[in-house]
C-alpha cells in the first residue's frame, strides 16, 4: 500500500459528499474510536489532539481551515481582510462579524461577549491556557456591537489568524464559564466535561478517558445537519485495535491516528469493510528535552521548572550527541514505511517554511562519542555509564502507549547505551500523558521526565502561533496549573524578538525566513527539540460512511456535520 494510493482513496471519499441532507438525525447513529481517550472538553485546558477534536463535534471558532488549508467561515459572516475592511491598513486590529442567527445549543444567542469572554478566560493573569500562544501579541479585545468584536494587536500584525481560527482555539459560551476564570478554570468540571456550544452535536454523558455520547444539536444552524442523530465517540486500547475495528470487523465507523506500519494497514484493509485516508500535513514525531530538572528530590514548586537546571541536558554537547546517536531512516522504515520521511525540521510544512537541511539524517556514534569525550563527558568509573562531576548521564525517556513509539523507545534506548547513555524507559496510557489534570504527575505539559517524545500539529498553514509557543515564560508551571505550549522550558530573548518580527513581517518570502530562523534555534542550534519522523496522518473510515474528507490542518473532524451513511 502506498501513501498515492492511500490519498486516491480520500479524494473518492470526498466525491461522495452530498449538497444537503434530507433530514437532520435520518442516519442514526455513528461510532468514532480515538485510541487516544479523551479526558476534558475544554480545548483551553488541554493541549492533547484527542481532547481539541473531540470537543470539537460541540465548540466551534469563528473560521477554521478546510483540507487545502483555506481559511473559511464557520460562526463568523466572512474572513476579515484589508480589502473588505475587517483588517485595518495598519494591521493592528482585525473586526469579525458574527452570523446573524447563531445561537448555542441551548438556544441563547452567540454574541461578540461571548468572543470577548474566551480571551478573557484564555488571557487571565491567574489561570493557565493551553492555548495561550493564539493570542500571543494582543492588547485588547472589545465588544463594538453584539455581533461585532474587534482584536487589537500591540503591533502591526499581517497574520491576525490567530485568536478564534481553528479547532484549537474556539469560542467558549459566557454564561457556562463566567465563573471559571483564573485559577477557578480547572475546578468546573461540569462546563470543561459538558461544554454548550455551537458545533452539529451536544455532550449526553461524558466518562473521561473511556467514552462520550453525544446527540445532535437541535438547534444547529443547518436544520438539515447533523445525517446522524448520535455519536459513541469511544476511546482507549491502542492503534491497531481500532484499526481492526474499522477495516476488519466494521464495529467502528471512524478511526484516528493509525499509527501503524503501513504493511500492517493493508493487511487490515483486506477486511473489506473500510478504507485508510493520509495526507502529509506538519505533524512531526520528536524528541523534547527538558531544559529543567524533573528530579522527584526537588520540592514540587520548583520540579520541572526554570528555577532548576536540568543537571546534564543543559549541556548542549549532550543534547547533540543524543541527536547523532539517532538512525532515522531506520525509524522511518520500523514505524511508518511511506507514510514517514526523516526529518530534521520541527516545521516541515508547508515547504516555503522547512529549512530543508539534513544534519541529523545520517547516524554517527563515533562522533556523538567523540563529541561527549571533548565535553569532559566520561565513564570515570567504568560502569559504561558518562559522568561529569558526579552527575551520571542517566536519562528517564517517556511517552504515550503504542506500539510503533514503543519500538522507538527500545531502538533509541539501544543507540544511546552504545554512546554511555543510561536510559530507563517509561509508557504511560495516552490518555493521562495528554491529558490536562494538573494533578497528574504523568502528564506531558508537567514533564516528569529527562526526554519525551510525541508529536503534535498546527492549524492553518502558517507556524507563527505553533513557533510562538516557545516564548520565554510560556511554559507549564505551579502558577499556570501546569498549562502551556513551551514543554522543553526552552528561553532565549532571541528567539522572542524573532517571534515579534514574525508577528509583524507582512512578506512571505520574508515571514519564511524568520520561521526557519527559529526553527533553526530550537533544532540544529541547540538541540532543544529532536525531531524524528515527518508523519503523514492516517486514518480509517467504513465503506458505508459519506462525507469524510482528511484534513491535516485543521480537526479532522472539522466536517463531520456532512458525515453520512451511505447505503
Amino acid at each position: 500500500m502506498t501513501m498515492k494510493t492511500l490519498l486516491m482513496g480520500a479524494v473518492a471519499t470526498a466525491a461522495l459528499a452530498p449538497a444537503a441532507f434530507a433530514e437532520r438525525g435520518a442516519d442514526g447513529e455513528v461510532s468514532i474510536i480515538y485510541w487516544q481517550a479523551p479526558s476534558i472538553l475544554n480545548p483551553y485546558l488541554s493541549g492533547g489532539t484527542k481532547d481539541v477534536e473531540s470537543a470539537s463535534l460541540v465548540v466551534e471558532p469563528l473560521a477554521r481551515y478546510n483540507e487545502v488549508g483555506v481559511m473559511v467561515p464557520f460562526l463568523a459572516a466572512e474572513i476579515p481582510t484589508v480589502e473588505n475592511g475587517g483588517v485595518s491598513a495598519d494591521l493592528t486590529t482585525i473586526t469579525w462579524k458574527i452570523s446573524d442567527g447563531m445561537v448555542w445549543s441551548d438556544g441563547t444567542p452567540v454574541t461578540s461577549a461571548d468572543v470577548k469572554f474566551t480571551a478573557d478566560y484564555c488571557m487571565h493573569p491567574e489561570g493557565g491556557c493551553a492555548q495561550a500562544a493564539f493570542f500571543d501579541g494582543v492588547e485588547n479585545v472589545e465588544a463594538i456591537d453584539d455581533l461585532t468584536v474587534k482584536v487589537t494587536f500591540n503591533q502591526p500584525k499581517p497574520n491576525p489568524y490567530g485568536p478564534f481560527v481553528g479547532g484549537q482555539s474556539p469560542i467558549i459560551q459566557a454564561a457556562q464559564f463566567a465563573d471559571c476564570l483564573g485559577a477557578k478554570a480547572p475546578e468546573c468540571t461540569d462546563a470543561n466535561f459538558n461544554p454548550i456550544g455551537t458545533g452539529p452535536f451536544v455532550v449526553d454523558d461524558f466518562r473521561p478517558n473511556d467514552v462520550i455520547q453525544f446527540s445532535a444539536n437541535q438547534n444547529y444552524r443547518d436544520p438539515a445537519k447533523p445525517a446522524f442523530a448520535k455519536v459513541t465517540f469511544k476511546g482507549g486500547g491502542d492503534a491497531t485495535a481500532a484499526g481492526r475495528a474499522v477495516l476488519e470487523t466494521g464495529e467502528f465507523d471512524y478511526a484516528w491516528n493509525l499509527q501503524l506500519a503501513p504493511d500492517v494497514i493493508a493487511r487490515m484493509e483486506e477486511g473489506g469493510k473500510g478504507k485508510a485516508i493520509a495526507g502529509f500535513g506538519p505533524l512531526v514525531e520528536r524528541l523534547e528535552m527538558n531544559m529543567t530538572n524533573p528530579s522527584p528530590d526537588l520540592p514540587p514548586e520548583t520540579r520541572s521548572t526554570v528555577a532548576e537546571p536540568h543537571p546534564f541536558l543543559s549541556d548542549i554537547n549532550v543534547r547533540k550527541a543524543l541527536s547523532m546517536a539517532i538512525d532515522r531512516p531506520l525509524l522511518v522504515e520500523v514505524g511508518y514505511g511511506k507514510a514517514g520521511k526523516v526529518t530534521c525540521d520541527l516545521v516541515p510544512a508547508p515547504a516555503m517554511f522547512a529549512s530543508g537541511d539534513q544534519h541529523c539524517a545520517t547516524q554517527d556514534i563515533d562522533g556523538a562519542k567523540a563529541l561527549l569525550d571533548e565535553a569532559g563527558w566520561t565513564d570515570s568509573d567504568g560502569d559504561g555509564i558518562r559522568d561529569k562531576d558526579g552527575v551520571k548521564l542517566s536519562i528517564l525517556y517517556q511517552t504515550s502507549t503504542n506500539a510503533v513509539r514503543q519500538d522507538f523507545q527500545a531502538l533509541i534506548k539501544q543507540w544511546w547505551s552504545e554512546i554511555g547513555v543510561e536510559t530507563e524507559l517509561r509508557n504511560l496510557d495516552a490518555s493521562v500523558f495528554f491529558g490536562g489534570d494538573p494533578g497528574s504527575p504523568d502528564t506531558f505539559q508537567k514533564f516528569y521526565a529527562d526526554v519525551e517524545m510525541y508529536a503534535n500539529t498546527f492549524n492553518g498553514t502558517d507556524p507563527q502561533q505553533y513557533l510562538a509557543a516557545y516564548r520565554c515564560g510560556g511554559e507549564p508551571k505551579p502558577s499556570s496549573q501546569w498549562q502551556g505550549e513551551n514543554i522543553n522550558r526552552f528561553c532565549d530573548p532571541a528567539y522572542d524578538e524573532l517571534i515579534d518580527e514574525l508577528a509583524r513581517t507582512g512578506e512571505i518570502e520574508k515571514r519564511a525566513e524568520i520561521a526557519i530562523k527559529m526553527n533553526n534555534m530550537l533544532t540544529k542550534d541547540t538541540f532543544t527539540i529532536v525531531p524524528l519522523v515527518h508523519r503523514g496522518r492516517v486514518s480509517a473510515h467504513a465503506n458505508s460512511l459519506g462525507g469524510v474528507i482528511l484534513n491535516v490542518w485543521d480537526s479532522e473532524l472539522w466536517n463531520v456535520a456532512d458525515w453520512h451513511r451511505v447505503k
